[in-house]
């Protein structure tokens, strides 16, 4: 078995702190100390490339830079590295978007995937003017991916459905490879949407037992469609080259947060109508006390970011052993992100991934080429 990492582009901004913000709620003041211009998110990016990520996440939303514009620059400034461009169906006809993404494909080499958002949050959504409910967003966003996924397999698509309709639909070029598609949401309806249409489905960070419940889940559902799916996991990470070191770290994000940014940040969080962003609450309750909810699985950065709030803190060798019991449960592919994202690729990538691949579970993909990976600290 060999696993896959994911690294992420802060296009909301970057700090030596936490950027706040996301789920309907703005980004933090700190996202200004490192703006997402094309450079720094390039030089994130080619490091990334060269630390052996597979691609890069974007996140999509009013608090941070458009995905698909923002990728297509950068993209050329890198050779190999995909990116897991993140966006939401119903902004965009399904036939422009099924174009955009081959058109993508085409100009970049094949480095596209696609993460599908729905959208929980019906007041930001409505800023785009998106007045549907979210039951009905959902199932948007089965007959939008119903299309798209024609379109790719060189059909002629006719469609009237109960929120879209296209007629005559078709691509003058069909994408090659056709872009896999990503797609997270723990409602009842977001899970029929993910055994029909996606190949990789994502969770956000809680403890294995709990991702172990939700893979169940989702196999099951997708056994019934005869599909069988991937899974991944979204978290944060903080990895030293001791524990204590990398607990330092995360008692310093922590002492940043200031309390009312905190309550602010939690109220607009408290309003998501999204089944994750709830599960994410939970886990710490707005409270700093007792964020360690699970061995080396932190749920600080949840107080002040809407989305993915866990962290793994630990040594590299912690944290080699928490993707293991990851692994474990099903999670093959894994996408991470930590504060400066630019220094914490370095770390995870010289720290943790030489361990794995030490055990057979991670190869460098451009390893064809020679490279040797060696363990370089023993803590």
């Amino acid at each position: 078995m060999s696993l896959t990492f994911h690294w992420f582009l802060p296009t909301n901004g970057d700090s030596r702190h936490v950027v706040g913000g996301g789920h309907g709620t703005p980004a933090t003041a700190s996202g200004r100390d490192r703006p997402p211009t094309v450079g720094y998110l390039s030089q994130i990016a080619r490091a990334a490339e060269d630390l052996g990520f597979e691609g890069a996440l974007t996140p999509t939303g009013a608090w941070c830079e458009d995905a698909w514009l923002t990728t297509a620059m950068v993209s050329r400034h890198t050779e190999r590295l995909k990116f897991l461009v993140a966006f939401r169906p119903g902004f965009v006809s399904p036939t422009l978007a099924a174009q955009m993404a081959s058109t993508f494909q085409r100009q970049s080499g094949g480095r596209l995937l696609l993460n599908v958002v729905t959208g929980g949050e019906s007041h930001e959504q409505r800023a785009y003017g998106d007045f549907l409910d979210k039951d009905d967003r959902y199932r948007r966003t089965g007959e939008f991916l119903q299309i798209v996924r024609e379109l790719w397999e060189g059909k002629t698509v006719d469609l009237k459905g109960e929120h879209l309709r296209v007629e005559d639909a078709r691509l003058a070029r069909v994408p090659d490879p056709v872009p896999e598609v990503y797609f997270g949401g723990s409602s009842p309806i977001a899970g029929e949407i993910a055994a029909r249409h996606v190949d990789v489905y994502l969770t956000w960070g809680e403890p294995p037992a709990r991702v172990a419940e939700k893979i169940a889940w989702i196999r099951g559902l997708a056994a019934r469609q005869g599909r069988t799916l991937r899974f991944g996991i979204r978290l944060h990470v903080i990895t030293r080259d001791t524990s204590e070191a990398a607990w330092v770290e995360a008692d310093r994000l922590l002492a940043g947060f200031d309390p009312a940014t905190v309550a602010s940040v939690q109220a607009g969080l408290a309003r998501s109508e999204s089944e994750g962003q709830r599960r994410m609450l939970a886990l710490h309750g707005g409270d700093r006390d007792g964020l360690e909810i699970h061995p080396n699985l932190w749920a600080g950065i949840g107080l002040v970011r809407g989305g993915a709030g866990t962290a793994l803190v630990g040594s590299h060798t912690e944290i080699a052993d928490r993707i293991k019991e990851y692994a474990a449960v099903g999670i093959e592919e894994f996408v991470l992100s930590g504060y400066p994202h630019l220094e914490e690729a370095y770390w995870f990538g010289e720290g943790v991934l030489p361990r794995l691949a030490a055990e057979g579970l991670w190869t460098h993909p451009a390893g064809e080429k020679g490279e040797s990976v060696q363990v370089p600290f023993a803590g």
